[in-house]
């Protein structure tokens, strides 16, 4: 199975809940981030992509790493995600820009009945589930 690399970010905010994003003409919420250009660090790539979707501009130290993960992708039928994860906590807005359609902050324990994308539902929000949790 294809395999697509890409960066994410767990962005929270201080009450908690996951800012999620959706891409125009897709269904499915994930986490913001992207894929890395040529000669890109994984980091440097995160961030370019969350100044272009949401107009973050967030220092190098606002991140802290998560860790790597896969899963089956949103939107390439057939595909697998590698994502290299960081997470930001984020007291600054956002605007939703570039190709995406919309941005949602969600409760990681209750996300309802919102279409979330395999590594968001099967992963990343189970973690921050978890430690709002204590578990």
């Amino acid at each position: 199975m294809p395999v697509i690399d890409v960066v994410a970010c767990l962005v929270v905010g201080a009450d908690g809940r996951a800012l999620m994003v959706r891409k125009r003409g897709t269904t499915a919420f994930m986490q913001p981030g992207g894929k890395p250009e040529p000669g890109e660090s994984g980091l440097e790539a995160l961030r370019r992509e969350l100044d272009e979707e949401l107009g973050l501009r967030l220092a190098e130290d606002a991140f802290t790493w998560v860790g790597e993960f896969d899963e089956d992708a949103a939107n390439e039928p057939g595909h697998r995600v590698h994502a290299r994860v960081w997470r930001a906590d984020l007291h600054d807005e956002h605007v939703v820009a570039a190709e995406i359609e919309e941005a949602r902050w969600i409760d990681p324990a209750d996300p309802g009945d919102v279409d979330l994308a395999p590594l968001s539902r099967e992963v990343l929000l189970p973690i921050l589930a978890a430690e709002r949790t204590g578990s």
